[in-house]
């Protein structure tokens, strides 16, 4: 496993971080998919890229990989509850997001994960932050 930091808020970060972890796990809370199902819902990673997330998620446990004695072989992945736990968090960060947009004049321009029940754009029923 990667030597990860013993700060919390850093060693979340590391975990969590990048570009396509958050996407691949709104993906996988609606249940087990296969790689081509998560690459044709996520346009834009390449699947090497997918690989070495799906595979760092495992190593963290956010994640895990069931492979089916069949010809071919198959793959499904899955999220684990230690990953379902990242939902609430996921949310929080998507809806900041949306005030960001709506405040700097870009809300028209954000594509919002509505994967499993998670609020459309229009639902966000944002407070304002005090200054």
């Amino acid at each position: 496993m990667n030597r990860l930091s013993t700060w919390p808020l850093e060693r979340t970060l590391q975990i969590i971080g990048g570009r396509w972890k958050l996407y691949i796990i709104c993906h996988l809370v609606d249940g087990p998919k296969r790689l081509s199902a998560l690459e044709r819902g996520i346009p834009g990673i390449a699947q090497k890229v997918l690989i070495q997330q799906l595979r760092e998620m495992e190593e963290h446990g956010l994640v895990s990989r069931q492979v089916f004695a069949e010809v071919p072989a198959r793959v499904e992945y899955r999220v684990t509850a230690l990953g379902l736990s990242l939902k609430p968090i996921i949310a929080g960060l998507q809806d900041w997001g949306i005030h960001q947009g709506q405040a700097t004049g870009e809300g028209d321009k954000l594509v919002v994960c509505a994967q499993s029940g998670r609020r459309a754009l229009g639902d966000v029923q944002m407070q304002p932050f005090d200054a």
